[in-house]
């Protein structure tokens, strides 16, 4: 019986069938007598989903973790399969084992350049959770690193593993709905202000305070601040981090990333050339910096194409990918990492009237799709062939780019371009 635990995110608990190329691991195949050792660090909300699954797969060996608060690493001991692994409260120290040949970078993102170029360094293969970091100049770092090494990398972009991507962008370039002129994406959550998003617990949607002079005691605070300014401690940036700017990129690395990514799979159109974005608070006004209201519209000059971003948590209703064209609408149904299926509609009047769809002239059939490693096993494969996964490096950047595009604009409060040649936002 299979037994995989999910690697989607929040309440989308669809185990998707994985990353385009061809598969180097499948999911029903034969264990391999060879699992890829793993060192996970970061053990917290996006961490305790991914050691749950590396922990029950035979192409993997979870040998060794690190987290700075003792209660996360003590439940990825529990939950990693191996009664034997290491645990370090210092990630120098896990990269400095050589039993560990992989690692799993979960941390806030103010963490991952350091800790991916020390991993380079150390000769380690890295999956590295999105968004790849919080600056352009950070990016580039990293990128050289990865490439002057020759490191097997896979930024955590779990929408990459579903086949539906891959029809969807033959159905585009075969002209099946036109000239596609352009396309919405979005993300919506609807909370309340006692059970507000990005105000977790140690994972999504648990909003059970633990008493704060306990989690000091069990967190080395220093260590998770990291090369940022010195300040006490504070509870609510250490649970709360997505809702400050020191530590993250706000809805642009969290939510926005997703969706972008999933066009980038689809249409591989590169990096926008313009932005223009805004944002704001406007219904959880706590001491949050980010905004809980972002929108970010960016134009595809060459290929004639607009696209908008809609970032809501103050409304229950979803915006799955829609790709408009002249002709009609591919509309899948969910979200980026999971927007598994999709269906294209012929143009006409029936589109304006609410409530009321056309008949689809084509459904994809998930049944009848080819069967894709899961995004983890996609990087697991290329550990051990040396191949390329499929959100490498390269399409991390794109990633990055197209995120940082919008944080700038939102500064700036004007619409900013991406300079192709001097690979910058201006």
């Amino acid at each position: 019986m299979n037994t995989t635990p999910s690697l989607t995110r929040r309440d989308f608990l669809v185990l998707g069938t994985a990353a385009v190329a061809a598969p180097a691991i499948l999911r029903g195949a034969e264990p391999t007598k060879d699992p890829v050792r793993l060192g996970h660090i970061g053990l917290g909300t996006r961490g305790w989903d991914l050691i749950k699954y590396t922990g029950a797969i035979p192409e993997a060996k979870v040998v060794a973790l690190c987290d700075v608060y003792t209660p996360h690493l003590e439940r990825g001991a529990a939950a990693c399969g191996n009664p034997d692994v290491k645990r370090y409260a210092d990630y120098h120290d896990l990269l400095s084992d050589k039993n560990v040949e992989a690692v799993i970078i979960a941390t806030p993102d103010h963490w991952h350049e350091q800790m991916v170029l020390d991993a380079v360094a150390a000769g380690k293969a890295i999956y590295c959770e999105k968004g790849l970091t919080t600056s352009i100049a950070a990016a580039k770092r990293m990128r050289a690193a990865i490439k002057k090494a020759g490191t097997v990398f896979q930024l955590g972009h779990q929408g990459r593993q579903l086949p539906a991507t891959a029809e969807a962008g033959r159905l585009i370039r075969d002209g099946k709905i036109g000239a596609v002129t352009m396309i919405h994406v979005g993300r919506f959550f609807n909370g309340t202000k006692e059970r507000a998003p990005w105000r977790w617990y140690g994972y999504y949607s648990q909003w059970d305070r633990p008493d704060p002079k306990q989690v000091l005691k069990q967190l080395d605070w220093s260590k998770w601040l990291g090369q940022l300014p010195k300040i006490e401690f504070n509870e609510r940036h250490f649970w709360h981090w997505r809702c400050y700017w020191p530590y993250g990129t706000g809805q642009a690395g969290d939510l926005l990333t997703h969706e972008m990514d999933h066009v980038q799979t689809v249409l591989g159109w590169g990096i926008p050339d313009t932005c223009a974005c805004t944002g704001l608070n406007t219904f959880y006004h706590d001491d949050r910096e980010v905004p809980d209201t972002w929108t970010a519209a960016y134009r595809f000059v060459k290929q004639n194409c607009l696209l908008t971003f809609e970032g809501c948590m103050n409304s229950g209703r979803q915006q799955p990918p829609e790709y408009i064209g002249r002709e009609g609408r591919l509309i899948f149904n969910a979200i980026g990492q999971d927007a598994n299926r999709f269906w294209v509609y012929p143009d006409g009047p029936a589109f304006p009237h609410m409530g009321r769809m056309p008949e689809p002239t084509y459904s994809f059939d998930r049944a009848k799709a080819p069967k894709w490693p899961s995004h983890m096993d996609d990087f697991l494969g290329c550990v051990r062939t040396g191949g390329r996964p499929k959100c490498n490096i390269d399409e991390a950047f794109i990633e990055i780019a197209t995120a940082l595009m919008s944080t700038e604009s939102y500064r700036l409060k004007r619409e900013v371009r991406w300079d192709t040649a001097k690979e910058e936002i201006v």
